[in-house]
Order: C-alpha cells, then structure tokens, then sequence
C-alpha cells in the first residue's frame, strides 16, 4: 500500500529555490492534483516524486520507504508526460509493450499485460496500428497504457491533456476519472487548468512561488478557500474580490461598506479586525443573484448567455468590476442597471494580510 510523505522537501537550482518546503501526505488510492499558475513549481515537484529531479533537501518516503536517492525505475512509479514520446516505428502494441521487453519480461506475461491495458483503455482496436494513424486522444490512450503495463504503486500525469482540444479533453478527463476508479492505485496530476483539478481530484494541492497555499477536498477549497491566492484562483468564474471598510465589530460578525457596497454584516473571525480598517470581501458569482435590497448596484457591461445560465459582467459606479453567474436566460440589456444581492453566509472575509477569517 503506496502512501507518499513528504516532509519539508526543497528543489533549488544554484542559489534560487523553487519548492520551498513542502509538507504533504498523500494516502493510497488517493487521486491528488497539483495546481497553481505556471511558475509555480508544480511539475519540478512531481518529477522530484518521479526521480528525474535531486531532491534538494527534506525526505521524500513511498511506502513507508525513503526514496531521495533511489533511481526512477526503483521507485514503483509510472509517469505520463505531457508530449507522447511514442516511437512512430512501433506498433500501438510494441509501444504499450517496450518497457516490459527491455525488462526482459517474458513473452506470454507481456502479451497479457499489453491486452490488459488495452482493454481497460478500450483501444484493442488500435493495437496494430502505429502513432501515426491515430488522434491525440488515442496517443495519449496509448502513453496511459504503456504506464499501466508496469502496475505501478503510484501514476504521475504531468499536463497529459494540455495537447488536446476542448471537447477530447472532457473526453479523455473521464477516462482518466474510470481509470482512477477501476485500478485504485495513488495518482498525482499536475495541471493549471483548476476546472481540472476539481473534476478529478479527491484532494487539491494549490502551489505558488514553490510554497503549498492550501490543500484540501474540491469543495473545501471553493468554499472556503484559505487566501487570497486561492480564492482567485480555485472556481471559474473566479470569486468576485471587492476592497470593503469596516464599519463595526462584533464576537463573530463584520459589518462592512464601500461606495459600491450597501452595510452588509458577515459572519467572520473578527479578532484583530477594527473599525475604520480596509479588508477584502469575497464573492463567488453564482452566489449573486438579481435582488430588490440593492446590496450592490451598477450597471450592465456585457452579457453572456449560455441558455442554462446567463454570464453578466457588472460595472460598479467607483469603476470596478464583478461577475454574476444567474439561473436562466436573463432579458437583461447592456447599459442599463442591475441590482444584485447575496446570501452573507455565502461571502468571505479576507483580512489585510490576505488570509481568509472563516468561523
């Protein structure tokens, strides 16, 4: 049973460092998500998991076991990059294969594993053909395949999808998901497409700047997000952040104004806060909705209907900005008013540090 700890581990190259010391437990079965912008460390961290990267300081233990030192192909792991890197001599099946020949497996045990996998990634079709003559989404079945043929402890995909369209993306997201679901093994997935990491993970691990921001469950980090960082970053449309004064305090509850914001009072860890103080309020835009109370008013920028909902782009009258998601087909104009509401159980409170104040 392949759990992975890692225990203050730190990458620098020369005499910048870029992971920082991270601390993580990943348990077996778990399918895990790297994410944040590009930059931020995500794939040197993998390939530090992976071996193809020294391990700067900290420990790193699959199994119970260090691995700092140990070789890749020692480790029990398997890795899916983001190019292909299938030999376009090679057959579907040799290339599935290769691996286990140059390991001297023999021929029946190889056969069997190749067919295994095939079937599992439902490309027994494929198998005669080379790289060539298929689509990304079957080459990057067949890199998949070539990984589940080692039957590894733990998968490492590094943006295997990046290559693909929109729709072979959905597509290939699912198949990823099944194959979570039927081998049960630990998969770590680096990508910085966050409506990835919320369809496919059981936990999320937000980086930026080499340093873990947050690590939780999809729905941990979407209501309740640590941060800032994480809240711009974790949802689509990202939360709406609006620069708020405190108007009073009390045990549990700020209450909050702005020239665009009617007095609002949110339920929030107030310690530390005082009146007068500047503080961020976050908003999530599905949870605006078009209101009588006048919370917020402005001005329609942009419409955007998507029939089951309607995107709206709001200009406020200081000249910022704000994104509501609403139910529907709304008959709403552009350049005309629009007042919205919202639930205050659904707002956040970040302080001037940028830290989330949850109850």
């Amino acid at each position: 049973m392949a759990g992975l700890e890692l225990r203050q581990l730190r990458k620098s190259y020369g005499n910048v460092e870029v992971i920082k010391g991270v601390d993580l437990n990943i348990e077996h079965g778990e399918f895990v998500v790297f994410v944040g912008p590009s930059g931020c460390g995500k794939s040197t961290l993998l390939r530090m998991i992976a071996g193809l990267e020294d391990i700067s300081g900290g420990e790193l233990r699959i199994g119970g076991k260090v691995m700092n030192h140990v070789e890749p192909r020692d480790r029990s792991i398997a890795m899916v990059f983001q190019s292909y890197a299938l030999y376009p001599h090679m057959t579907v099946y040799e290339n599935v294969g290769f691996g286990l020949k140059l390991a001297k497996t023999p021929k029946d045990v190889r056969d069997q594993k190749i067919r295994e996998a095939a079937r599992i990634l439902q490309m027994e079709h494929l198998l005669d053909r080379k790289p060539g003559q298929l689509s990304g989404g079957q080459r990057q079945r067949v890199a998949i395949g070539r990984a589940i043929v080692r039957q590894p402890e733990v998968f490492l995909f590094d943006e295997p999808l990046s290559n693909l369209d929109a729709a072979l993306r959905v597509d290939t997201r699912m198949e990823i998901a099944k194959l979570h679901q039927n081998l049960g093994a630990s998969m770590i997935y680096v990508t910085h497409d966050q409506v990835e990491a919320m369809v496919l993970a059981d936990k999320i691990v937000v980086l930026d700047g080499g340093v873990v921001q947050q690590v939780g469950s999809p729905i941990e980090l979407y209501q309740r997000p640590a941060n800032l960082f994480v809240a711009g970053f974790i949802g689509s449309p990202k939360m709406n952040l609006l620069p708020v004064t405190v108007e009073a305090v009390s045990d549990g509850k700020v209450t909050i104004s702005s020239k665009d914001l009617a007095a609002t009072d949110i339920a929030a860890n107030s310690s530390g806060i005082s009146a007068g103080e500047t503080v961020t309020l976050g908003v999530r835009p599905h949870a605006l909705q078009i209101s009588s109370s006048a919370t917020l008013v402005g001005r329609v920028a942009l419409v955007e209907r998507l029939g089951n909902e309607t995107n709206v782009n709001v200009e406020l009258p200081t000249g910022g900005q704000l994104m509501a998601v609403l139910d529907g087909d709304q008959p709403l104009q552009i350049g005309h008013g629009i007042a919205l509401g919202f639930d205050s159980s659904d707002a956040v409170i970040f302080d001037g540090e940028g830290q989330a104040r949850h109850l």
